[in-house]
């Protein structure tokens, strides 16, 4: 099942088989989309002591993502919030959901850790020409001298690629073993695997998004941006 899971079609729409990977994702995105309507029904603020308490853990999700933001790249973190928040929303909970017996994770296909990866790697230039200009982003390529310029190219691919596979690779290695534990032992392992799948599955989404706002940052944004404190 976890080599196959790209090819396990669970229904088909239209004519177009909707695969496992698919399936898992739509489920990803229906679980968030319903904590945010919770969390955003009735906003209130501190002042009238009414606020709830989904409402207090998404702003203290929304302000770590905010702070990590901060740190990382030394610039505006609003200028990342959409897209580095939801790079780390949708892994952790893809992630936290592997503790369920059987569910296999999106982040646990290659197809879905290389789409983030391309994500990160179309956002570097544009978000690189947007704030430095294009000259002097392409400079950066050839910096310290023109002979580096090969070699700084590859540097950024291999830094895409490794965000790919060291997502896939981690998600997938964790569900292959928690799957074997499951089989070999069921009743013992289940609480301790679901406990490390909890802390695991956050760090990998936290390793993820700090990588790919070091990326994207990383033609000296902070120059160009102002801190809001």
């Amino acid at each position: 099942m976890v080599e196959n899971f790209d090819a396990i079609i669970i229904f088909h729409i239209f004519g177009f088989g909707i695969n496992a990977t698919i399936f898992s994702t739509w489920i990803v995105m229906a679980i968030l989309l319903i904590l945010a309507k919770l969390a955003t029904k009735d906003l209130s603020n501190s002042i009238d002591g009414k606020v709830s308490r989904l409402q207090i853990a998404m702003e203290a999700i929304v302000k770590g993502i905010n702070d990590q933001i901060r740190e990382a790249s030394g610039t505006n973190p609003m200028i990342f919030m959409p897209m580095i928040g939801t790079f780390f929303l949708f892994i952790g909970v893809s992630n936290l959901l592997s503790i369920i017996p059987w569910f296999m994770p999106p982040t646990a296909s290659l197809s879905t850790t290389v789409s983030y990866a391309m994500c990160v790697a179309i956002a570097m230039p544009y978000y690189g020409i947007k704030h430095v200009g294009i000259v002097r982003y392409l400079k950066k390529y050839i910096e310290p001298t023109p002979i580096m310029l090969p070699f700084n190219i590859i540097g950024d691919i291999a830094s895409i690629f490794s965000l790919a596979v060291r997502l896939y690779g981690n998600v997938l290695s964790g569900c292959v073993i928690g799957t074997i534990l499951l089989s070999l032992a069921p009743y013992l392992i289940p609480l301790p695997l679901q406990i490390l799948g909890l802390l695991t599955g956050t760090i990998q989404a936290y390793i993820f998004s700090m990588l790919a706002i070091m990326y994207i940052s990383s033609i000296g944004l902070e120059e160009e941006n102002k801190l809001i404190r």
